[in-house]
Formats: C-alpha cells, sequence, structure tokens
C-alpha cells in the first residue's frame, strides 16, 4: 500500500507505525510492515484480507493491551524520532518532547490537547453554534479538575499506555495469521495501519473502536479486560473518550458532527 503526505504526517506515521510494531514481539498487535519511505511518500506491505471471527476479535483485544503496556513515558509524548506535532486525519495532533512541557494529569491533558484545539475549527465552519461552544468549554473545564482520571489498565505499568490513536475500525484490518503465535485462538489477526501513534489513556483507544463501528467489539473489549483489568466505571466514561475523535470530525467535515459533540460534552459538563 502506498500513500503521499505533508512530509511531517509521512515522518509521524512511519515513526508511529514503527513504534507500535516494537510491541509485536512481545504479544502485541501486528502493524503493517514499513516497506520504504520518502520526504513525501510512504509504502507498506500489502495486507490480504480475511473475514474475523469472535475469537479473532478476542485475540485482538489480548493483543491490544499488551499494545497498549509497552508503554509511554509520559502523555503526549511523540512516538521516537518525532519532532513537533503529529496528525490525526488531517488534523494536528498536540504531542510534547518532553515530559516537563506534557500535563501531568490526564483531565488536564483530555481537555488542553484533545479537545479545545478543535473547537475554534467546529465553530468556524458552523457545526457548533455559540451555545454548543459553551457546553463543550464546560466539559473542558470540568475534564481539567480531574473529575475523570482514573488508573490506566492493570497491564500499564508507565505514566501513559502506547495509543495507535486514531482506532476507528477502518484503521484495523484483518488477514490471516502467517503462522502460529502463542496463545492466539484464530487463524485470522488484527493489523493496525494509519496510526496518529502518541501515550495517553488506554481508554480513548478503545472507546475509539465503536464510534463507528468494528467487528464484535464487545468481544474485543472483554478479552481486553480479561488480561489487563479496566478501572471501574471504565464504560460510563467511553463518551468522553469518544469526543476527542467526534471533535476531529467537526472541525475537519463539519455537519452532524457538531451535534454529536455537543451531545457529549453536555452528557459530561455537568
Amino acid at each position: 500500500m502506498r500513500k503521499r503526505g505533508r512530509p511531517a504526517a509521512i515522518a509521524a506515521e512511519v515513526a508511529g507505525l514503527r513504534w507500535l510494531a516494537a510491541a509485536h514481539p512481545g504479544g502485541g498487535t501486528a502493524v503493517a510492515r514499513v516497506t520504504g519511505h520518502g520526504t513525501d511518500w510512504l509504502e507498506t506491505a500489502h495486507v490480504d484480507h480475511a473475514a474475523p471471527d469472535t475469537a479473532a476479535a478476542e485475540d485482538f483485544g489480548r493483543s491490544l493491551a499488551r499494545t497498549h503496556a509497552a508503554g509511554a513515558p509520559f502523555l503526549g509524548c511523540a512516538p521516537p524520532g518525532v519532532v513537533g506535532d503529529g496528525v490525526m486525519g488531517r488534523a494536528p495532533l498536540v504531542l510534547h518532547a518532553d515530559a516537563a512541557t506534557a500535563p501531568a494529569a490526564w483531565g488536564e491533558f483530555y481537555a488542553a490537547d484533545r479537545l479545545l484545539p478543535y473547537l475554534e475549527g467546529a465553530v468556524g465552519n458552523g457545526s457548533v453554534d455559540a451555545a454548543g461552544a459553551r457546553a463543550i468549554e464546560r466539559c473542558a473545564e470540568r475534564v481539567a479538575t480531574g473529575a475523570f482520571d482514573a488508573p490506566q489498565p492493570g497491564l500499564v505499568r508507565t505514566p501513559a499506555a502506547r495509543l495507535h490513536g486514531d482506532l476507528w475500525g477502518g484503521n484495523v484490518l484483518w488477514t490471516r495469521r502467517a503462522g502460529p503465535a502463542d496463545g492466539a485462538t484464530s487463524a485470522v489477526e488484527a493489523v493496525l495501519i494509519d496510526p496518529a501513534a502518541h501515550g495517553g489513556h488506554a481508554e480513548s483507544d478503545l472507546a475509539q473502536l465503536t464510534v463507528f463501528g468494528s467487528p464484535y467489539p464487545d468481544r474485543v473489549l472483554a478479552a481486553y479486560d480479561e488480561v489487563s483489568p479496566l478501572a471501574d466505571g471504565w464504560r460510563e466514561r467511553t463518551g468522553l473518550h469518544q469526543l476527542h475523535m467526534i471533535l476531529v470530525h467537526a472541525a475537519l467535515f463539519g455537519g452532524g458532527y457538531g451535534a454529536h459533540a455537543v451531545a457529549l460534552a453536555r452528557r459530561y459538563g455537568g
């Protein structure tokens, strides 16, 4: 698979793919292999499609838990080799070069770096009106207080989890395994593509999986929770962790994404 893009976006994607792939030998999810890249292009190995079954979904949940557990040194950290901000689709993604510049608490990080940067774009294209903007700002203020901060899943022992960062269903391909794998129960496995990789909270990746649909999400989540137990109340926080992705779409594409973002913000804004 070959794609073109801005140099900064290509560099961030190559680094993100390699950072995620480094978790694979330890049981993490497979990642599309980078076969070549230049300043404005990237090529990854072709992935033949295979239909996932429930066992493949459960294998994915367990492997994703181990990818997250490979860890990151702080919230908002960039994959090694990335200089400056990353990208999520066509939107910028705030990243930090070191822990000294990064928010120490998840709520502060999520409000400042994952919610508020996209509000201006959504207001500018008309998908969020003034009342909606106030609702999103109130939500961000409450999030920043730490009201929704929660421990990382059990296997994550670092300050942040190693996230894919744009884990909607279309960025998870399914293919037949090349050979046996320890602990795998299906001949089909998940392969990750197109990351917006960074250090964050593992619940964000899990929440993104259900934004636009993915195969057997309940089986993925149950298997994940089995090997890396999720903190109490994680289901109630799902919508909040989805809000970042919805706001990005509101800023980029407008339309109904703005109303969806406002509805989520009102749910958590108190």
